[in-house]
């Protein structure tokens, strides 16, 4: 069997707060728990979850990447700036409103109520457009 990642767990002090901010922002689903729930579950396509709990100690910001298509990216830039959520082409934030464009793709970074880096990329990194099937007849398509 591959080793696949099932889950992970991202620390809020607002759990509501925050698995809301990600599933609006990403497009997906409600969370999944009950109000007397210390965990709310955030489902991603592929079975895997990033769960939610609520910790009342002091929080280390951490970095989460999302791989997202073309058409996904688009709108999830639509909803961060139509939010006016800073966002920056680079995790340092030395690159404001902007996006990147490594390895051919394109990818953006925003933060969560916690101070949590999330990452939204349409392209793995480390390889490249031909690699993961964005190349149409010899070209990367316009974005």
């Amino acid at each position: 069997m591959a080793v696949q990642l099932s889950h992970t767990i991202l620390k809020a002090h607002d759990r509501r707060r925050t698995a809301h901010l990600i599933t609006e922002m990403l497009g997906l689903p409600e969370p999944e728990g009950d109000a007397d729930d210390r965990v709310l579950s955030i489902r991603l396509s592929n079975d895997s979850s990033v769960d939610v709990m609520r910790v009342d100690d002091p929080i280390d910001s951490e970095h989460y990447a999302f791989l997202v298509s073309e058409a996904e990216f688009d709108a999830i830039l639509d909803r961060v700036t139509s939010k006016q959520l800073d966002h920056w082409a680079d995790p340092f934030h030395q690159e404001p409103g902007r996006i990147n464009t490594h390895d051919g793709g394109r990818g953006v970074y925003f933060d969560d109520p916690n101070g949590h880096n999330l990452e939204v990329i349409t392209t793995p990194y480390g390889t490249d457009a031909a690699e993961v099937g964005l190349v149409r007849d010899g070209k990367i398509p316009p974005r």
